[in-house]
């Protein structure tokens, strides 16, 4: 009778041969199998995957992942399963210690710090680190939602891993600005569609304060400043990733014309200058204690006024 593996190496993957070739080389010698689901990848991930003698199995094209992974969890057949995306890689200290938790009887299943590589920064802040991920468990103690960006059901004991760059997860997310908005354009027309599903009641305010609290949570709260320029642009496209959404919603909708009240433009207004009065307050200011950044701040406040009164 063969031998039943211990760690199985579970990767969704469609047109992703770059990128998975260096994936598959960083477990060949952690994972005894590895499950790649393709799904009808018209580039040669196929033919990487047998270089690596993965097990291959198809399925049908979708436009984000989570479908698809029960679907390739179900395929391994080892004790211990990781989960990976085609742009992530195990690194040496990593996967000794993941090989000691298999030894244990009181872990079940592991949440991993991320290291996000965005253009070629290692993004530190901006609510990018430590990005906790379920991505090692034993089979049968996870379970992963089919809602895009859902996070996974899980039962039994948890270990978090150290936040510590050495015990990280490798993570090359975005390599260029053309592929965050081709992602995002995929992404909001996803989520869009199920918050229609959903009923969800489109506010006026959404377009206003929906992106305006997405940029404050990561440049200030999340201290994305820290992380230079990069911080402060992956801020703004962050913003219009949650913008996109809610103007799919209301295209979905029937892109129906309407007047914006004055009741509601100001209400937004004022909800978005107490937003950067907060952050400014309580992180900005707090860290450089800038005499240029209470000035700015003023001008904001003074800006919102002139709108609301002219509007």
């Amino acid at each position: 009778m063969p031998k039943r593996p211990n760690i199985s190496a579970v990767i969704n993957v469609r047109n992703e041969a770059e990128n998975l070739n260096k994936c598959l080389r960083s477990i060949r010698d952690f994972a005894d199998e590895i499950i790649v689901v393709d799904m009808h990848s018209t580039d040669n991930s196929v033919a990487i995957a047998q270089k690596y003698n993965a097990k291959i199995y198809s399925y049908r094209p979708m436009k984000y992942v989570e479908p698809a992974r029960n679907y390739a969890l179900s395929r391994a057949t080892g004790r211990w399963i990781i989960l990976l995306d085609p742009d992530e890689y195990l690194n040496k200290t990593l996967k000794r210690e993941l090989k000691k938790i298999t030894e244990r009887t009181d872990v079940d299943y592991v949440h991993i710090p991320r290291k996000n590589i965005i253009l070629g920064k290692w993004f530190r802040h901006s609510n990018w680190w430590p990005d906790y991920v379920l991505r090692f468990f034993k089979r049968g103690h996870v379970d992963w939602k089919k809602e895009i960006h859902s996070q996974p059901v899980a039962k039994g004991n948890n270990l978090n891993l150290l936040d510590s760059e050495k015990l990280a997860l490798r993570h090359n997310n975005y390599t260029s600005l053309s592929q965050f908005v081709h992602r995002a354009l995929r992404y909001s027309s996803v989520q869009a569609d199920e918050l229609h599903k959903n009923k969800y009641q489109l506010k006026t305010s959404d377009f206003i304060l929906k992106p305006i609290q997405e940029f404050n949570s990561r440049f200030f709260a999340a201290q994305g400043y820290k992380d230079g320029i990069h911080g402060l642009a992956f801020s703004v496209l962050q913003a219009f990733a949650i913008a996109l959404i809610y103007i799919r919603l209301w295209e979905i909708e029937g892109a129906e014309e309407k007047n914006i009240s004055k009741e509601s433009f100001v209400s937004a207004s004022q909800e978005a200058t107490y937003e950067y009065s907060y952050w400014f307050t309580k992180y900005f200011r707090q860290e450089y204690k800038s005499s240029f950044l209470k000035v700015f701040l003023i001008k904001i406040r003074l800006f919102f006024d002139r709108l609301t009164k002219n509007f």
